[in-house]
């Protein structure tokens, strides 16, 4: 069914097109053709004006096949990569795996994914399977903080289910929940003073700054809940008190009122702190994408399951710790779940992924497509 070496030989052309975050103007061309030349509806949506990355979420139709009544779905993957992701060359060495030369990451996060795609469309095309409408979303922007996603039009979408094709672990792997994150940038303003002649007159906003995370509840809170400070930032010459400092930091949950008690928290910690030193503290939090989370019987988990079991995989659902499109496209209101699709060590040089899970996920896109429209 799979066109195993057409599959390989397109994921490597994939990852050979730079496209680190906000420079996706190349690979999103080169998919607006590919998708085109497929006979398909592509449009591009006009988000780069306001993301500032090099283009816009693809938004790609597959029209049903004439009197298949299905739920409509749509699948959804990234076009950007983390960085190094300029000048990949991929290889696929003898034992299955594909892998960078390693001195880039590999970029199978997520064009492992897009891969998958257009060999299923190929596929369905042609062998004349029967499906419904299928919408295939390509953002932008996902490792930069999901800003494709959270930039789109909710309207855009047109689909009753969803699936991100992009988590670690095996293919029948199934992310059915999803953790809240909130974006958090701490300030602490103190006062200047000459560090030899006169400190005693400042107010070192590193000393606040380190007290207040002193306070702070940080890294693994509970099993659902974690905190940290990513970055901290301020000061200058060594013989003047620092009088500035800022803090970027998150927290997330996979429930919505933990994290609003840990940012609470986070919050009096630092204001506790510049109080005790006649500092002042701002303190801004944002909810960058909210928690999901489907139970096993739902008809989204329910189809990937059945769908991966079909093709030889074991179905297994499981919370995951990280934020995806899933997150973005849950609040549209359409449920989505984000499908394991077998990359390791991803955000690393050391990248990887087999080419036998490509062949699976292709598959697993297939079935899904199809069972739908066989099953309702």
């Amino acid at each position: 069914m799979i066109s195993r070496q057409r599959l390989i030989d397109e994921f490597m052309e994939l990852v050979q097109i730079d496209s680190e975050s906000r420079y996706e103007q190349e690979i999103c061309r080169v998919l607006f053709q590919k998708f085109s030349a497929l006979g398909l509806k592509v449009e591009e949506d006009d988000t780069a004006a306001v993301t500032g990355h090099g283009a816009g979420n693809l938004f790609v139709l597959l029209e049903g096949a004439a009197g298949v009544k299905t739920p409509r779905l749509f699948f959804t993957s990234h076009m950007d990569t983390v960085s190094p992701g300029c000048k990949i060359k991929p290889q696929l060495d003898d034992d299955g795996y594909i892998r960078s030369d390693g001195t880039t990451i590999l970029g199978s996060d997520d064009k492992a994914g897009i891969a998958a795609m257009l060999e299923a469309i190929r596929v369905i095309q042609e062998q004349q399977l029967p499906h419904g409408p299928v919408q295939f979303i390509i953002t932008v922007g996902e490792e930069a903080g999901l800003r494709g996603a959270r930039a789109m039009d909710p309207g855009r979408v047109n689909a009753d289910l969803g699936y991100a094709l992009d988590s670690n672990k095996a293919v029948g792997g199934i992310a059915t929940t999803g953790p809240s994150q909130a974006k958090i940038v701490m300030k602490v303003i103190g006062k200047s003073a000459h560090a030899g002649v006169n400190p005693e007159e400042g107010v070192s906003a590193i000393q606040v700054a380190a007290k207040a995370i002193g306070r702070m509840s940080l890294g693994r809170i509970d099993s659902e809940t974690t905190a940290n400070i990513g970055s901290f930032a301020g000061g200058g010459a060594t013989n003047i008190v620092c009088d500035n400092v800022r803090l970027d930091a998150e927290a997330r949950s996979l429930d919505q009122a933990k994290l609003d008690r840990q940012v609470q928290s986070m919050r009096q910690a630092l204001a506790s702190a510049a109080a005790d030193y006649g500092a002042t503290a701002e303190f801004e939090s944002e909810i960058v994408y909210p928690a999901f989370s489907h139970a096993d019987d739902s008809l989204v988990v329910a189809l990937a399951k059945e769908s991966a079991e079909a093709i030889g995989c074991t179905p297994r659902t499981f919370a995951s710790g990280g934020g995806s499109d899933a997150n973005v496209f849950n609040s549209f209101g359409i449920p989505t779940v984000n499908l394991a699709i077998g990359y390791e060590h991803i955000h690393t040089k050391k990248e990887q992924i087999k080419a036998d899970s490509l062949v699976k996920t292709a598959e697993l896109v297939v079935e899904i497509i199809t069972r739908a429209s066989q099953s309702h």
